[in-house]
């Protein structure tokens, strides 16, 4: 009995401290927030590492889904989750090597750990000379993709990766000179193809970005650049002409993306360099904050001002730009152009722009902007800025509140673009609602989630620890460099060298950077001549004559040996079988500049002729050498030895 009874108190007792247990859980539970008992998350999770390095508000995680893939620029992701990049190459990174195969890669995580286990590179590489590229996009079951100086289109086959067969061709001749040759694009639902091709110049000075030199009047370079042009995403064969310039006077606008009511939204890189080129109307301090950079709304025909016109941060209007009279408060004609719907720092460089619309951030995030900031170069000598991407509230196509800074610490202890460890610079969402951000520093991608409360408020990441002083050198220069003729370059007013016509020299031109036929000398020698890893410099040291020949002394790098038994200069002096020109590779491209059509052969020819490597100022005695032309003792840009190339190929050596 004594255990009977025993075991029914026990019993009682256990049963009373449920009872208890059950009454404080409903009571804990009934305290909490709202928004923390939604979807089953009662509290922001811990993120299981380190972020990758970066801060993120409360409630957001990020994995580094890829790393080391080259300068990964603009991202997509395709409904099953697979992302696709496009990756660059050039002056913009010094002309250093990059990794080898396609400048193209598709990216897929099978384990579903946040990283990417198949990494594939397709596409052409630099031993085509390819240079790669920045914008991409997928439309109706296709992936589009910008490649030097066009917009391709790979078809995509159901469950194969990387496509395999050749592009198409969508639009092709799109402007690649001065200090803006990228293409970044996107294409709505109605098949539109937008795409931006940014200004040759800061300011469409006549000497680009020197103090003092005035704008040029009127800004032809506005007929062919600064500006969003519009293409058939189904049509092939596409040719870059004016016509087709759907909004005008955006200096940079590599951003664009479309909301849910079909508004097109695009950033705006604001100009550079008002101190510096006007030290008696700005201050230091002026250089350094203004002007600001812009999120606008476009517009059919609209005009956003520039280059006469400037947003000025501090007192939130355009105002006339100095190379035009402007004196920093004059509005003049700027009342008549488009102000921007956001404003941000100076400098800061919005590389790309996406607006969300998934659903796996807090409902806060909704139609959002999410806008990836490359990071300043020139605010010496102050704090350099960005290297982040911002998060900008809006609704109905305007702005709502202030940004915050979403994510940070890209750049690591030193915010300056030599020493950053990483910068922002494309974004895209996958099907899950994560958001990914490119880095084309080092070629990283990170991979960002949410695993918070689902109505959290935008908030902003936590502030990274960074050195206290990152202003930059007084001497900083942006990353394509200085070029004083780049106005010239836009406007297409070239010297033109006796014995060459004017569009002789514009196809010269258009071959050295790959815009006919693809031509490779650029591949080699980089868009502005000055040499890369696979070719040497044509700008500069000691110019010399050589003997044609391709294994001795003409110093030129192929990447293919000559057919046995035939040398340049045979060929071209008419003795010996005809070769075709596509035979002698990319030395035969450059010697001759023209399309592979034509044939390295030339009756009456002398027995010694110039290869590319020794063109870039001929020597007094040889000046009047009809095979290219007359070239100055002293010549001031490769695009004159384009000419004087095309010159010769085009008036001597007959088609096949």
């Amino acid at each position: 009995m004594q255990i009977r009874d025993l075991s029914v108190g026990r019993g009682w007792i256990i049963g009373c401290a449920a009872l208890v247990l059950i009454i404080l859980t409903i009571r804990l539970l009934a305290e909490l927030p709202a928004d923390a008992q939604e979807n089953g998350r009662t509290a922001a999770q811990p993120c299981p590492g380190d972020n990758g390095g970066i801060t993120l508000p409360s409630g957001f995680c990020a994995t580094v889904f890829a790393d080391n893939i080259g300068h990964a620029r603009q991202m997509v992701v395709a409904p099953n989750g697979v992302l696709y990049v496009n990756t660059w190459s050039g002056r913009y990174y010094r002309n250093d090597k990059p990794p080898a195969g396609g400048f193209l890669i598709v990216l897929q995580d099978t384990t579903g750990d946040g990283r990417a286990d198949v990494i594939t590179r397709f596409g052409p590489g630099t031993e085509s000379g390819d240079a790669g590229g920045t914008g991409i996009a997928l439309y109706n079951g296709a992936l589009y993709a910008e490649t030097n100086d066009r917009i391709v289109r790979y078809r995509l086959r159901p469950g194969v990766l990387a496509p395999s067969g050749p592009p198409e061709v969508i639009v092709s001749g799109l402007p690649l000179t001065g200090d803006h040759p990228m293409h970044p694009f996107k294409i709505d639902a109605q098949a539109n193809l937008y795409v931006d091709l940014g200004s040759a110049t800061n300011s469409c000075q006549v000497a680009n970005r020197m103090p003092i030199s005035p704008g040029i009047q009127p800004c032809t370079e506005l007929e062919t650049r600064a500006g969003i042009w519009r293409y058939d995403a189904n049509r092939t064969g596409q040719k870059f002409s004016p016509g087709e310039r759907f909004v005008t006077g955006l200096r940079n606008g590599e951003g664009i993306a479309f909301d849910s009511a079909g508004r097109i939204l695009a950033t705006q890189h604001g100009r550079d360099q008002l101190r510096e080129n006007w030290p008696r109307l700005y201050t230091p301090q002026q250089g350094a904050n203004e002007p600001a950079e812009e999120l606008v709304q476009l517009e059919r025909d609209a005009d956003y001002g520039w280059p006469h016109c400037y947003f000025d941060l501090s007192q939130h209007k355009l105002v006339l730009a100095p190379e035009y009279g402007g004196d920093g408060e004059t509005v003049g004609l700027c009342a008549g152009k488009r102000p921007p719907i956001a404003a941000f720092p100076a400098h800061w460089a919005p590389n790309d722009l996406l607006l969300y619309d998934g659903d796996q951030f807090p409902a806060a995030y909704q139609g959002g902007a999410f806008i990836a900031f490359h990071g300043s170069w020139n605010r010496a000598p102050f704090p350099q800025g960005g290297y982040n991407v911002v998060f900008q509230p809006l609704a109905d196509g305007k702005a709502t509140g202030p940004f915050v800074v979403f994510a940070d610490g890209f750049a690591g202890a030193i915010e300056e673009p030599g020493q950053a460890a990483h910068r922002p610079s494309g974004l895209a969402m996958g099907p899950d609602g994560a958001l990914y951000i490119s880095d084309d520093q080092r070629g990283r991608i990170w991979r960002v989630t949410y695993r918070g409360p689902a109505t959290a408020a935008v908030a902003a990441g936590r502030a990274p620890s960074s050195r206290t002083d990152n202003s930059a050198p007084d001497a900083a220069t942006p990353p394509e460099g200085i070029h004083p003729d780049a106005g010239r370059q836009g406007a297409g007013a070239l010297p033109t060298p006796s014995g060459a016509t004017a569009e002789q020299v514009a196809l010269g031109d258009s071959i050295f950077h790959g815009q006919v036929a693809s031509a490779p000398c650029a591949g080699c020698h980089g868009t502005d001549g000055k040499g890369s890893p696979v070719g040497p410099d044509l700008t500069s040291g000691k110019w010399l004559w050589g003997d044609g020949s391709l294994a001795g002394r003409a110093h030129h790098q192929c990447r293919r040996p000559a057919p046995e038994g035939i040398r340049v200069a045979d060929a071209a002096a008419g003795r010996g079988p005809a070769v075709p020109f596509a035979a002698f590779g990319r030395c035969g491209l450059c010697l001759g500049a023209g399309p592979p059509q034509r044939r390295l052969k030339r009756r009456g020819a002398a027995d010694r002729i110039v290869p590319a490597r020794f063109l870039g100022q001929a020597t007094p005695q040889h000046r009047d050498q009809p095979r290219f032309g007359a070239a100055s003792a002293r010549a001031p840009h490769i695009r004159a030895i384009a000419a004087r190339r095309t010159a010769w190929s085009k008036s001597r050596l007959p088609r096949i």
